[in-house]
This record gives C-alpha cells, sequence and structure tokens, in this order.
C-alpha cells in the first residue's frame, strides 16, 4: 500500500464531506477540500496533483498547512494590497462640500473645482479630481 500523507480526523472528514456536498464553494477552498479527503484515502501528492490539475507542491504545501493549521488553512488568508487612502470621515467631507452651493462665478461644482478646495481648506492633504470622481460616484 502506497505511503498515507495525512489522516484526517472523524469530524474533519465529516465536516469537509458535508461542505463538499453544498456546492456553494470557491474553487480554491474546493480544491484544497478535495486533496485532502484523497490523501486520506490514502493517494500520493502526485495522484492528488493529477486528479485536481494543480502541481505537486501545492498538495504538498496543503497537507504541511493542514497538520500545522488543522481546517482553519481552508481560508484564505488577507491580501495584501494598497491600503485605503481616504477613510469614511474624508468621503463624507467630499460629499457634504459638492452637496454645498458652489463658490461664486460657477453654476455647479467641477471635480477639479472640488479637488482643489478640499486641500485649501485643509480637509484633506490631497486627493485628485479622478479621486473625488471616484468617490463621488459611490
Amino acid at each position: 500500500m502506497q505511503r498515507q500523507h495525512i489522516t484526517l480526523s472523524e469530524p474533519d472528514r465529516d465536516y469537509l464531506q458535508a461542505q463538499l456536498s453544498k456546492g456553494a464553494l470557491k474553487v480554491r477552498k474546493h480544491k484544497r477540500m478535495q486533496a485532502l479527503l484523497y490523501l486520506d484515502e490514502g493517494k500520493t501528492y502526485q495522484q492528488v496533483a493529477k486528479l485536481l490539475s494543480v502541481q505537486y507542491i501545492t498538495v504538498s504545501a496543503w497537507a504541511k498547512s493542514y497538520t500545522e493549521l488543522g481546517l482553519l488553512f481552508l481560508e484564505d488568508k488577507a491580501r495584501s494590497g494598497r491600503p485605503i487612502k481616504f477613510e469614511g470621515t474624508d468621503r463624507a467631507k467630499v460629499t457634504a462640500l459638492a452637496c454645498s452651493e458652489a463658490p461664486d462665478g460657477h453654476s455647479s461644482w467641477s471635480l477639479r473645482l472640488l479637488a482643489d478646495r478640499l486641500v485649501e481648506l485643509q480637509l484633506v492633504e490631497e486627493i485628485s479630481y479622478s479621486t473625488v470622481n471616484l468617490i463621488l460616484k459611490k
């Protein structure tokens, strides 16, 4: 018999089977769950990788993560990205200014005029007119 790479506990196995039977999962999570069940059945990393159309090293990493974290590894980790520059209060200031009376000599606010006024009033440190547009779109 081939070497079994992981052994699932009974509650873990039941949980995985129940989740897979529901059918409404993200593909990444579904593949991870299926890989655990295949490994528990005694399939090798190579066989599981071929069945799930992933790399051998991926299956190995999943098995290692399961042994370290248990079922918590199924959830995607937070992805890095640029932090939000304008919080809710800054967005509210932009909206409030846009809803106010337009300055003298103008019939309505333009995006560039709003951006300039926000910086002038020191409501925000800096902002582009395209960012003002995105904020007002929402």
